[in-house]
């Protein structure tokens, strides 16, 4: 799926995923319904990270590119 994503992209959380991860352990793990809910756009992509940016008024999100699915 890795060379499907690109800049423009939309994509949604994948929350089994992200709620599993090391990142998860490492901060807050009460996410926001919005990311798994909502679509958001990939803004810019380094490595295996992508940076999301979601219409609600919030900081974008950096997220590992297996934690995302493309939107259907």
């Amino acid at each position: 799926m890795a060379d499907k994503i690109k800049k423009g992209t939309l994509v949604r959380a994948i929350r089994e995923k992200l709620e599993n991860s090391l990142e998860a352990t490492a901060s807050d793990t009460r996410f926001p319904s919005y990311l798994f809910d909502s679509d958001g756009e990939i803004v810019d992509i380094r490595g295996d990270y992508a940076f999301v940016k979601f219409s609600v008024p919030t900081p974008n999100i950096w997220f590992r590119l297996d934690q995302l699915e493309l939107k259907s």
